[in-house]
């Protein structure tokens, strides 16, 4: 039996990066969505920031909050395509423990409604870290809405059945989660 859902929504301590090299809080569109959602699901924005497109800063920025006892979840916008300077794939996916292979799968498929073939230039990605969730998105609002609404607040929602990840996340007391069996 495995822990997969709440009776309770549980809020949750999630992060927002932006990963890119010319937006700034004024222009960045695609965190403040990602912030406003999860707040006005009912998570608390425990952090936000916009680093430039570099491997290793932000390889270094999820570290730390993978390392932190206070963030469950981290949500980065940006960096997922092909050009020479998209690089958050290979900085995030060495820290996973566990790759969330579905994620990206269900993204593309739920994007091809909108963007047709482009969807296959989509590096989204997700996986667990540390106790620590991490999805990883492409840079357009447009996108991060999709992932958001269709996705992740259903994933982040401790009372979404059959399943959820909160159960699997750190300091998130199991008292507070239901058993069913989802094999």
């Amino acid at each position: 039996m495995a822990k997969v859902y709440s009776e309770q929504f549980i809020p949750l301590q999630i992060a927002v990066l932006t990963v890119s090299d010319s937006r700034t809080e004024a222009t960045d569109t695609s965190g403040q969505l990602l912030a406003e959602r999860l707040t006005a699901a009912g998570h608390r924005l425990a952090e936000k920031r916009i680093l430039r497109d570099d491997l290793y800063r932000i390889r270094a920025q999820v570290a730390a909050w993978v390392a932190s006892e206070d963030i469950q979840v981290v949500l980065i916008t940006g960096g997922t395509g092909f050009t020479g300077r998209d690089s958050t794939p290979q900085a995030v996916a060495p820290l996973f423990d566990v790759t969330v292979e579905g994620f990206g799968e269900l993204f593309r498929q739920i994007s091809h409604r909108d963007i047709g073939s482009s969807t296959v230039q989509s590096r989204a990605l997700a996986g667990l870290s540390n106790g620590t969730l991490i999805f990883c998105v492409p840079g357009s609002t447009n996108a991060c809405r999709t992932a958001w609404d269709e996705i992740i607040g259903e994933q982040l929602d401790a009372t979404h059945r059959p399943c959820n990840f909160v159960a699997q996340l750190k300091q998130v007391s199991g008292a507070d989660c239901a058993t069913r069996d989802v094999s």
